[in-house]
């Protein structure tokens, strides 16, 4: 492989649409993970469920809905990732590799996890992890950003370890 390869992120430019895909995917699975594992089965929260106004917070109907369009969210995310992975895998410039996708899966997970515990429990307080569970309530946000930052961190690294799509080193 020579030097003039084009790179993206530390990978060859020419695995961005797999690494696009697979993030999409991940943003859609880790939000329905977050809204069918701690909303519904576990039912830790909803999504409106701290919001400072305590008529929203505890208006069920309210708060099913603001569940139910979270779920769309999600369910759009995952959409449009199966469609960008359809159309990568369509593309023979793209590299076929099961790593890749899988990396980029988990760091797409870790993303959602970031941004919706950043926007929606710190900057917002719409909801927290468990409000009424063990312990303090920042300690379970906080553990939820931490798991996505390692979920993030960590899917990375299964890409960069891809030889597949990996950069070469310079030097």
């Amino acid at each position: 492989m020579s030097d003039t390869t084009e790179t993206w992120l530390g990978l060859q430019r020419r695995a961005k649409p797999l690494v696009q895909a697979g993030v999409l995917l991940g943003l859609g699975l880790g939000g329905f993970f977050d809204g069918i594992v701690l909303h519904q089965i576990l039912q830790f929260h909803h999504m409106l469920s701290s919001h400072p106004d305590p008529t929203v917070a505890e208006d069920l109907r309210l708060n099913v809905l603001a569940d139910g369009l979270f779920h769309a969210a999600t369910y759009v995310f995952t959409v449009i990732g199966i469609g960008l992975l359809w159309r990568a895998r369509r593309r023979s410039d793209v590299p076929a590799s099961g790593r890749t996708l899988l990396g980029a899966i988990v760091a797409g997970w870790g993303l959602f996890n970031l941004v919706e515990g950043l926007v929606n429990h710190q900057l917002l307080g719409i909801h927290h992890v468990w409000p009424a569970g063990p312990g303090s309530v920042l300690i379970w946000d906080v553990a939820f950003l931490v798991w996505g930052l390692l979920f993030l961190v960590g899917g990375y690294g299964i890409v960069r370890r891809d030889e597949a799509v990996a950069a070469p080193s310079r030097g």
